[in-house]
């Protein structure tokens, strides 16, 4: 037999609700069925995600029932994959119909290329507020820092399976459960010499519901505080970064951290003046977003637009805390 163009790999998790709407968006791509297989690893899951998977995928691998985290489920799938490229797609996306296709194209006419991450588009599932904003966020992000990259995304993006190996794959001893795991890879690669690209033009659907406890547990836990540690040990915490991490990110977030410490203050000292550099901080953050709150009025309205805001505001303050204790932890590891 010969080999598929491409291998796809999704790792799942009782993910029931949405599995079953990812696989079918992937079988409704336009590339056609044939020159592609699809790995999907049911890890540990409760539910039906296992017979969900059977109906779509070539190879259904399971951790014998308990959960590695997507980072080892994602090393055990490219150990079964055929195909030199492997695309990843998070259980709760639905891709594209041009998306396998097009990340085929972009590999093969590009050779030094190594990695691409797609992004979500302005569609997501949920209607809520937090899943708007949230899903929202991330396409801005990645539609306004396309081009070359120094990081990976897993919920689309594709690999060529020899830079995959070449650097050890996903570290899932030190991610065993959802974290920067993608993020940690790509750094690797991208320190091995090899060359990524970030294309917001490739795009899927995100299913997921988010809340705003979710949310906050996510950016803080999940990856403010592993980020931060990577870069202190990578020893560009003060350096200029891709995305999320770039020097704007970091200057806002500082101001954040001013903010909250002047009110600190004003309550210590009974001073109310000290409020005046609070608002002063909080005020530089809203102007400097402005791009960002002009394109969600242009997409959502003003009522979505003006409920943002605050968002912004928690989400800079959820990386000051993260800055915090990632310092501390890595000190403290550093220590020992």
């Amino acid at each position: 037999m010969s080999l598929p163009l491409l291998s796809v790999v999704v790792p799942a998790r009782d993910a029931g609700t949405t599995l079953g709407r990812c696989l079918a968006a992937l079988a409704a791509n336009d590339l056609p069925r044939a020159r592609w297989e699809l790995v999907v690893v049911d890890d540990g899951s409760t539910d039906d995600t296992a017979r969900i998977a059977a109906r779509y995928a070539d190879v259904v691998l399971c951790t014998t029932g308990r959960s590695v985290g997507p980072a080892a489920a994602r090393n055990r799938a490219v150990a079964a994959c055929r195909a030199d490229i492997v695309v990843f797609v998070d259980a709760d996306v639905c891709v594209h119909r041009a998306t396998l296709r097009r990340f085929h194209e972009i590999l093969t006419r590009a050779p030094d290329v190594a990695a691409v991450s797609g992004a979500y588009d302005t569609t997501p599932a949920d209607r809520g507020f937090v899943s708007q904003y949230r899903n929202l966020l991330h396409h801005w992000v990645h539609a306004t820092h396309g081009g070359a990259a120094e990081t990976f995304w897993t919920g689309c993006g594709a690999v060529r399976r020899s830079a995959f190996l070449d650097v050890g794959g996903f570290d899932a001893r030190r991610y065993p459960r959802p974290q920067i795991e993608d993020i940690e890879l790509g750094y690797r690669l991208h320190d091995r010499g090899y060359r990524l690209e970030l294309r917001p033009d490739v795009q899927g659907t995100h299913l997921k519901r988010w809340t705003f406890r979710g949310m906050l547990v996510t950016d803080v836990r999940d990856r403010g505080i592993p980020w931060m540690r990577l870069l202190l040990e990578r020893r560009r915490a003060l350096a200029r970064g891709p995305l999320n991490v770039a020097m704007t990110e970091k200057a806002l977030t500082a101001l954040c951290a001013a903010a909250a410490a002047t009110s600190l203050l004003a309550v210590a000292t009974r001073d109310a003046r000290w409020l005046t550099g609070s608002a002063a901080a909080l005020g530089a953050i809203v102007v400097s977003d402005a791009a960002l709150y002009r394109w969600f009025l242009r997409e959502r309205g003003w009522w979505f637009a003006l409920r943002t805001v605050p968002m912004r505001i928690v989400y800079f303050a959820g990386n000051a805390l993260a800055a915090t204790v990632g310092c501390v932890a890595h000190v403290a590891a550093r220590g020992r």
